[in-house]
């Protein structure tokens, strides 16, 4: 769905009344509390109730009443309208926004497209270049600029060098 942004991905279910646990995208958790609806496959479901604990969100959704309808869920990501997407605040940014992004020394060298984020205490970049995937920590010192105006990230190269893998 266009301008749809995804927030997190339903695990599993929680309990026997239809709560879901989800894996979120956002920074913080409790970003959750902010949302109101959500999207599964096109189909709009009302956020009932939000809890947040150890790392996970758990989530209660309109005319998901039992485990066996949660248990459906079970793998569907949820999207948000990006209008009603909380602010990911002052340089920080969305993965779906950086994802196709093109990657460029601060020389101006092309190192390749982003194509992937692992979300973890440094997230782990994978670009790709000639068939080929680089992957590097998102580590302190080593991005200088994002523009997503202009799909572009520039990194320092020596940094880089220091922390990618082939």
């Amino acid at each position: 769905m266009e301008n749809m942004l995804p927030i997190g991905l339903i695990t599993k279910p929680q309990g026997i009344r239809g709560e879901v646990k989800v894996k979120s995208y956002l920074d913080d958790a409790e970003g959750f509390r902010l949302i109101k609806r959500v999207f599964l496959d096109g189909e709009e479901k009302k956020v009932l109730s939000v809890r947040t604990g150890a790392g996970a969100v758990f989530l209660g959704l309109g005319g998901v009443f039992d485990r066996n309808a949660a248990e459906l869920l079970r793998g569907k990501e949820l999207l948000i309208p990006r209008e009603e997407a909380p602010d990911p605040g002052e340089g920080r940014y969305y993965i779906a926004d950086l994802l196709g992004m093109r990657v460029f020394s601060e020389e101006g060298e092309l190192l390749g497209v982003l194509k992937e984020i692992r979300p973890s205490s440094a997230d782990v970049y994978t670009i790709e270049k000639d068939g080929k995937e680089i992957m590097f920590p998102a580590v302190k010192g080593l991005i200088e600029k994002i523009d997503l105006g202009e799909n572009k990230m520039v990194v320092f190269k020596k940094r880089f060098e220091e922390v990618a893998v082939l």
